[in-house]
């Protein structure tokens, strides 16, 4: 039973670490001066990516992508070829994957059940390079609906530092009500009055109390002050540009109030993240689709197994697995033509927009990380290659493409998230990946 104490604890904890209180102080703005890209997407699949299901037609070397016929699976994206690099050659096996690589799937590094993060992960770095906006990074997680009822804020995925978990949100309804909430009207607004008034009151308590409790509790304590004042600047930062919200807040409709299935979640969860995009509130969108761990489920679709039991499908050529990744491919085509719809400079927002699809668990179920794919879609304003299928003749690590991430962004470093003797071991190179380099 949670009682109401532990309800706000949780709430302050969860949401203020959501919207990233702390910023690594090693990311100081480097790219701050920088006009591309604009925004980067992250969309991470549980259960492993088995690369049977994006590879066309078995090619085994670097080539063109415009006279080959992608796999089923991902045929959703074969309009979007030209935008598009399908990267095999990457391992993760120093993350030590299995069920998950949880927090070492972006950051590149060991992770696992109940391990905490070893270094700020790459989504949240490149939210911290980018020119700020009111919310630099929002993280979202798709799981079966009563894990998303049940634990509405999860985080196992994105990390600001060592031991600093970044929470995804997963009820759009109250997602919803935090960004567009005073925008809203009936029961949503008064929802977001009433609960603006508890937070500024018990943040305004908080810090008063705080000065006199022993020093051992007094960093967890400011951890929840700290939250709440989070909480309460973000609602006022969304407050100044309210008119403008307006223009792209989503319909508030039965998929938020009364979903039948988990889809209808997931599928609001996107629509919310879709209009930060367009509304300019973030940089840096996280989709972690089955929460970066073993759950999940797709009654939507017709997909009668869930959770841990689908990982231990095969993919290739599984009805069950098609479905699922079609799935996911249809909701990175509507990011797309939502991006494209945009004017931005000589272009649209998508020409400034790359989206990065993987998965958490790199190709498999129980896997040793050996292979780990990557699809990439959009150029990252003319950074990234695209139009191409790229084998890497030599496997470099996870790590080494976001390294060329950064370099992408105008950030360019040597390696990310490895030091010099892990990288005599599992990195070749060093600095990014030449291959994908416009």
């Amino acid at each position: 039973m949670i009682n109401r104490r532990d309800m706000l604890q949780g709430t302050a904890v969860g949401v203020g670490a959501a919207f990233g209180s702390t910023l690594a102080s090693n990311t100081a703005a480097v790219a701050a001066e920088t006009a591309t890209p604009k925004r980067v997407i992250f969309f991470l699949q549980n259960q492993g990516f088995d690369p049977a299901t994006c590879i066309p037609n078995d090619l085994r070397s670097d080539t063109s992508l415009a006279d080959v016929t992608l796999a089923e699976p991902v045929s959703a994206l074969e309009p979007y070829k030209d935008k598009m690099n399908i990267v095999m050659g990457l391992h993760g096996r120093h993350t030590s994957p299995s069920h998950s690589a949880y927090f070492g799937a972006l950051g590149g590094y060991r992770g696992g059940i109940g391990i905490p993060p070893g270094a700020a992960t790459i989504d949240h770095v490149i939210s911290q390079l980018l020119p700020q906006t009111i919310l630099p990074h929002l993280r979202i997680g798709m799981d079966a609906l009563e894990n998303m009822i049940s634990r509405p804020t999860l985080a196992t995925l994105s990390a600001a530092g060592p031991g600093k978990p970044l929470f995804m949100h997963s009820n759009p309804q109250d997602l919803y009500q935090l960004l567009f909430g005073g925008i809203a009207a009936g029961d949503v607004k008064r929802r977001y009055e009433a609960r603006s008034k508890v937070f500024n009151r018990i943040e305004q308590l908080a810090g008063q109390r705080g000065e006199t409790l022993p020093a051992s509790d007094r960093e967890r304590y400011g951890s929840y002050v700290d939250g709440f004042r989070d909480i309460n600047g973000l609602r006022e930062r969304l407050a100044d540009v309210s008119d403008h919200l307006k223009k792209f807040a989503p319909a508030y409709g039965e998929k938020f109030t009364d979903p039948k299935f988990e889809t209808d979640w997931h599928d609001a969860l996107l629509d919310i993240g879709i209009a930060a995009l367009q509304a300019g509130l973030t940089n840096v969108l996280t989709i972690g689709s089955g929460r970066g761990e073993i759950f999940g489920a797709w009654k939507g679709l017709g997909v009668v197994e869930a959770g841990h039991n689908l990982g231990h499908m095969k993919q290739p050529d599984n009805p069950i697995w098609v479905k699922i990744r079609q799935y996911n491919c249809r909701m990175l085509v509507k990011l797309m033509q939502a991006l494209e719809s945009m004017p931005e400079g000589d272009g649209t927002m998508m020409d400034n927009t790359l989206i990065v699809y993987t998965s958490n668990n790199a190709d498999k179920q129980h896997t040793n990380g050996e292979t780990w794919p990557f699809v990439l879609l959009g150029n990252c304003s003319g950074r990234i290659k695209t139009g191409r299928f790229t084998q890497l003749e030599s496997k470099r690590p996870i790590n080494a493409l976001y390294t060329t991430l950064l370099h992408a962004i105008g950030a360019p470093c040597d390696r990310f998230n490895m030091d010099k003797n892990l990288a005599g071991v599992h990195d070749h190179k060093v600095g990014p990946i030449e291959e994908l380099m416009a």
